[in-house]
């Protein structure tokens, strides 16, 4: 009790004048809240034995809670991982045309869903809806918060209400990201699923055998993140369309990712478009908007004009529907795609899946010796190495760019120095977000850009791997 009558109150706490600083900065309610939690942990702590802090390192730590609890959670990082649209670091980047109409949609009233030249109530799609049917050849288009949302809501305003059929190959069942299944979202959409074929091979003829009176649709699934290799077979999206067709039913794309241009025109691999298969027949086709096509994240719905009215009667549409600020962005990338000619050079994502090999190789020879003398004091050794950068970790996930970064390997047997300073990256101002491989600490530098590097030097210059 002698030890603990040494802690000082919390008014004596408040009147310093650093605690005082940080009042003007947090305000009053949160620094005496910080202020009460430190002394009571350090009260709790001296009932054990350990020593009664004295004020100056009391305020301290009252000072570093309260500067932890004011740095934002959704924070810029680097992205040398070597995956240009990671799921987890937010997919693409936004082009500064769409960070533009973001922040002039976010700062003032917008027309979301008034009409200007009538003066009544409009539609919000009306926002990307003309855009997205040109660019895709659809009658007509319809925007929710993601592409899962846009499978579920189809399916739940096409086929819930009959409890019909819906027609899949085996093969096309994929898994995504946080355990996400297209079989438990056709459950919960109110689809009864008939697989057809086997995980490799699946024929029209398997198709054709399983339609029955109480089919609701055919549909296939782009397998957009992970290939099956070797003997297979998968139906062309035209035959399914005639096949569909011939028994009136409607056909179903689900790209996934989805891009609006031909990407094997910068020598990347090619992905289906929304235009290809709705030239092939399809009736519905949805993509992402968050991946290959470069925008903020959006589910894309485009196809026949009849079956895009009929999903924005459901009830779900206003519970998934986005909000102005998405469709600020996405307008504003769409533009973008009505001249192809300047889009890598102008779209973000695309600048990165093209940079040439030879300019990220030019900025590991750049950075090299920053970061050299940021692990100076660290049992490691740090060179240049060729690399393989990953498209995305959801889209083309298995095809890799001829990419160039740094590797940091450690001296004799250290192994965990290559975890701590993987932890200190992680750890600075802006965090570092790199990979460990092979043993060694890989920084690949495909997603760096030259404006940037002055601010990672100045960011690693903080680096403390103790």
């Amino acid at each position: 009790m002698h030890q603990l009558s040494k802690l000082p109150s919390v008014s004596r706490i408040l009147s310093d004048t650093q605690i005082a600083a940080l009042v003007d900065s947090h305000g009053q309610t949160v620094v005496t809240r910080i202020v009460r939690d430190t002394l009571s942990a350090a009260r709790a702590a001296a009932r054990t034995g350990e020593p009664v802090p004295d004020v100056t390192s009391l305020v301290s730590r009252v000072a570093d809670t309260a500067q932890t609890l004011a740095m934002p959670r959704l924070r810029p990082v680097y992205n040398l991982t070597g995956t240009v649209l990671h799921t987890n670091l937010g997919r693409a980047l936004l082009p500064e045309e769409a960070v533009t109409a973001l922040v002039t949609a976010a700062r003032s009233p917008c027309a979301l869903e008034y009409d200007i030249e009538d003066g009544g109530r409009g539609d919000r799609d009306d926002v990307v809806a003309e855009l997205l049917c040109e660019l895709t050849g659809a009658e007509a288009a319809t925007v929710v918060n993601n592409n899962a949302a846009a499978v579920f809501l189809l399916l739940n305003a096409l086929v819930r209400k009959k409890k019909k059929k819906v027609i899949v190959s085996r093969g096309e069942l994929i898994e995504i990201g946080g355990a996400f299944r297209i079989p438990d979202i056709m459950q919960r959409a109110g689809a009864d699923l008939v697989e057809v074929g086997t995980t490799n091979r699946t024929h029209l003829t398997d198709f054709r055998a399983a339609i029955t009176r109480r089919t609701a649709m055919l549909m296939k699934i782009h397998t957009s993140n992970y290939a099956i290799q070797g003997f297979t077979h998968a139906v062309p999206e035209r035959e399914l369309a005639e096949l569909a067709h011939a028994h009136e039913l409607p056909f179903i794309v689900d790209l996934g990712s989805g891009t609006l241009t031909g990407l094997e025109r910068w020598g990347l691999p090619h992905e289906p478009t929304p235009g290809e298969s709705i030239a092939a027949g399809a009736d519905l086709v949805t993509f992402s908007g968050d991946k290959l096509l470069g925008g903020p994240q959006a589910g894309l719905l485009v196809g026949r004009r009849d079956l895009i009215k009929r999903i924005k009667r459901n009830p779900l549409k206003r519970a998934l529907r986005v909000g102005k600020l998405t469709l600020a962005a996405l307008e504003a990338v769409l533009r973008l795609y009505r001249d192809p000619d300047r889009l890598a050079e102008r779209l973000t994502a695309l600048q990165q899946l093209t940079r040439p090999e030879a300019e990220i190789r030019a900025a590991t020879q750049r950075l090299l010796p920053d970061v050299q003398r940021a692990l100076n004091a660290l049992p490691v050794t740090v060179e240049i190495v060729p690399l393989q950068s990953q498209i995305g970790s959801g889209s083309l996930p298995v095809d890799r760019l001829p990419s160039a970064g740094l590797a940091v390997r450690p001296q004799g047997r250290k192994s965990g120095v290559l975890h701590r300073i993987e932890t200190g990256l992680r750890e600075l101002p802006r965090p570092v977000i790199g990979r460990i491989e092979d043993g060694a600490l890989l920084l690949d530098l495909r997603c760096l850009q030259r404006q940037e590097e002055d601010g990672f030097r100045a960011n690693l210059a903080r680096l403390s791997c103790s």
